[in-house]
């Protein structure tokens, strides 16, 4: 068996993990990995060893590891600020790299990722592991069945209580980076938008075309850090800033959709990526785990008028999931995110190995992380409209579908 040689840079608790599911794959030899904190990496090492019984090597220098002559392509699971120069490095170099998801910094970074792909033609991929969820294939598999008819509005977002209810010993774990926590933006897109972009094929046939971004007042922050001290130097001077606590994006798309994206993590409230999609013959909502679909959901006569009636989405599981999850629970594989993750990875491997373009691509990442830097645009111009950039240059009017693999997406 052919068996891809990857190295893992970043190997923080998302890299440590990744690097686990890797290590065990039959046709995967992970043969070094990096982090920051040398220790760390080390322990990492000594881990995946004892769990696959090659033991990696341990490189202080990400741009070290990406020349290595034993490693043919990289996974990149560093801090957001790392992922662009790290992938233009490794795509110069030849080598197939995967890297983790975040927001942008500037429009700028996204395009220096386009061109040199453009140049080198080294296949890159983005692994954001939502858009292997169950419910996220299921639902792309029903609109392409035409299911919810014609696609009008969809929404989707990122809001967790992720910052809050981080409460360790009396201290507040901040999860937002340095870099970016001052920063009025969503920071934290394409878990929601990658879904939902594949439902509305962006880039393959359609496209995000302007946003319109407002950002609430932010307090939340101050008014849990009263009790508590931060974990990051200089958090216990930021009472919330000119950083919202909520801010809600909507994007207009060229086939004339809508989608409105929500990011909130510091506000209460259970876990959501805030899913919905709405066509002209039904509608399905994550938040309340339902779907009406018109001819199929009940509808009865009630004092003369018609009474709608939601039901649960699980009812949909047996007719519309697709084969791709069939075939993962039939493996019986246990993974993190519900499977997702096993499935992203999967994805990466094999296209790697037969050396295709990924499912998810760089103008993909490109289009999803450049939603930080236009929302920060749109905020500061008072909720203005801020034009996309079209990161295909009009390709996407004329989509190259690739070779079919059971991992794809794009058709």
């Amino acid at each position: 068996m052919e068996k891809l040689k990857v190295g893992c840079i970043g190997v923080g608790n998302r890299g440590a993990y990744l690097s686990e599911e890797l290590c065990v794959m039959p046709d995967v030899i992970l043969t070094a990995v990096c982090d920051a904190l040398h220790d760390r990496a080390q322990t990492v090492a000594d881990h995946l060893g004892e769990l696959s019984g090659y033991r990696p090597a341990v490189c202080d220098d990400p741009y070290e590891l990406i020349l290595r002559n034993d490693v043919d392509a990289v996974v990149i699971a560093t801090s957001w600020n790392q992922h662009t120069p790290l992938s233009v490095f490794a795509m110069e170099q030849g080598k197939y790299c995967a890297s983790e998801v975040g927001g942008a910094t500037s429009i700028e970074e996204c395009w220096k990722l386009v061109d040199t792909y453009e140049r080198t033609k080294t296949p890159f991929m983005m692994l954001e592991n939502c858009c292997y969820g169950k419910t996220e294939l299921t639902l792309l598999n029903m609109v392409r069945q035409g299911i919810f008819g014609e696609l009008v509005n969809l929404g989707c977002g990122y809001t967790h209580y992720g910052l809050v209810n981080q409460k360790q010993d009396g201290v507040l774990k901040a999860p937002i980076k340095a870099a970016n926590r001052l920063r009025t933006a969503d920071l934290y897109p394409t878990h929601g938008v990658g879904p939902m972009a594949k439902i509305l094929d962006i880039n393959h046939g359609n496209r995000f075309v302007s946003i319109c971004s407002a950002a609430s007042k932010g307090v939340s922050v101050a008014e849990h850090a009263k009790d508590f001290a931060f974990t990051e130097s200089g958090m216990g001077s930021f009472n919330g800033g000119s950083a919202g606590d909520l801010v809600r994006s909507v994007i207009k798309c060229a086939r004339g959709e809508t989608l409105t994206v929500t990011y909130n993590t510091t506000l209460p409230r259970p876990y959501s990526r805030a899913g919905l999609v709405q066509g002209t013959h039904g509608i399905w909502s994550e938040d309340t785990g339902s779907i009406f679909i018109e001819g199929r959901s009940k509808t009865e006569m009630v004092d003369g008028y018609p009474k709608e009636y939601w039901e649960p989405f699980e009812n949909y599981f047996d007719e519309f999931v697709p084969d791709l999850w069939k075939w993962f629970e039939s493996l019986g594989i246990t993974a993190e995110h519900g499977g997702m993750d096993y499935l992203v990875l999967r994805a990466f491997v094999e296209s790697a190995l037969i050396g295709t373009p990924a499912p998810i691509d760089v103008y993909d990442m490109a289009t999803w992380i450049s939603i930080t830097a236009l929302s920060e645009e749109s905020i500061a111009r008072g909720g203005a409209p801020v034009m996309f950039p079209d990161f295909t240059n009009g390709r996407f009017m004329y989509p190259s579908r690739g070779e079919h693999t059971k991992y794809s997406i794009n058709d």
